[in-house]
């Protein structure tokens, strides 16, 4: 089995872990403080990750102009996809909006059609629309809205927010993988792990920065809040920084709509947890989507 689907699987289950962290940490802090914890909290991590790859005597790469362009791209645009996807929630009826959100995959694949000239085959396309119509299902599923519902609320402002948010991560991903293979030549060799953690400490700097500042300046309260909790933020940070070096390393392995359309395996861990551990009842909806997502998932492994 090659080695980015492993470490997807492996990143979607770390994801998990942090949303469910973070949502605990939102009882305790504003939104603004619980998106920090991610960045300010995984900066130490990704620090040590690339200090241990470059002790075990990995290359160091050297950046360049078309690397920094990209990880600012890429980083900025996932602070606005988050925002935006938070906002959504101010929003009376919000469903439809999450929903669109989920099209993160088929964005992605767009994108690294524009900018990075990768294409792949009908099984490829077949796989993303698999795995983003399940996820929407599910996004759905305790919602009101029927599918024609779904193509009605297109014309939604929430619909219009969500689809703008699967944008920006849909560039942010993409943006990530153009950032890694643009330093790819200054290294003797292709080496994913040292590429993926030198991406990822660029970028968690910038965005801990960004956000830090953001904070200071709107709800400076929040540094406090965080102070308080400092002890479930540092295991925010730590599962949220090895998530994202796995997403980093195989999205530099694989493009990274199919690393997405693969991470849509997330849900099914978030369905297992929702049955299984808080006994919670379960949609028809909820299980079509699962099969979707499922089917999706053996579509992309058969034909990748």
């Amino acid at each position: 089995m090659p080695i980015w689907i492993v470490i997807t699987v492996g990143s979607a289950f770390l994801q998990n872990i942090r949303s469910s962290l973070q949502k605990y940490l939102k009882g305790r802090m504003g939104t603004t403080g619980a998106t920090f914890v991610r960045f300010g909290f995984g900066l130490p991590v990704a620090a040590t990750l690339y200090a241990l790859l470059r002790l075990a005597g990995h290359a160091a790469p050297s950046p360049n102009m078309t690397f920094l362009g990209w990880v600012v791209v890429a980083a900025m645009a996932q602070i606005i996809a988050q925002a935006l996807l938070v906002h959504l929630f101010s929003y009376r009826n919000f469903a439809v909006g999450t929903a669109y959100s989920r099209t993160e995959p088929a964005q992605a694949a767009l994108f690294g059609i524009l900018f990075l000239g990768e294409g792949f085959g009908p099984g490829g396309w077949a796989a993303v629309a698999l795995t983003v119509f399940g996820v929407m299902l599910i996004s759905l599923a305790r919602s009101a809205f029927t599918i024609g519902g779904l193509v009605t609320g297109l014309f939604t402002p929430t619909a219009g927010i969500g689809l703008a948010s699967g944008l920006f991560f849909g560039v942010a991903a993409v943006g990530y993988r153009a950032a890694s293979l643009s330093i790819e030549p200054s290294l003797p060799s292709p080496d994913f792990m040292i590429q993926a953690s030198f991406v990822l400490l660029w970028a968690i700097a910038l965005q801990t920065v960004t956000m830090a500042i953001w904070m200071a300046l709107r709800e400076p309260h929040e540094f406090a809040a965080v102070a308080r909790a400092w002890k479930p933020s540092m295991l925010v940070g730590l599962v949220g920084a090895l998530a994202s070096f796995g997403w980093f390393a195989a999205m530099t392995l694989q493009q990274a709509a199919l690393v997405k359309s693969l991470a849509q395996i997330e849900m099914l861990f978030t369905f297992a947890s929702t049955v299984l551990i808080f006994r919670e009842r379960v949609t028809a909806r909820e299980v079509i989507g699962c099969i979707f997502i499922v089917t999706g998932i053996v579509v992309l492994l058969i034909t990748r």
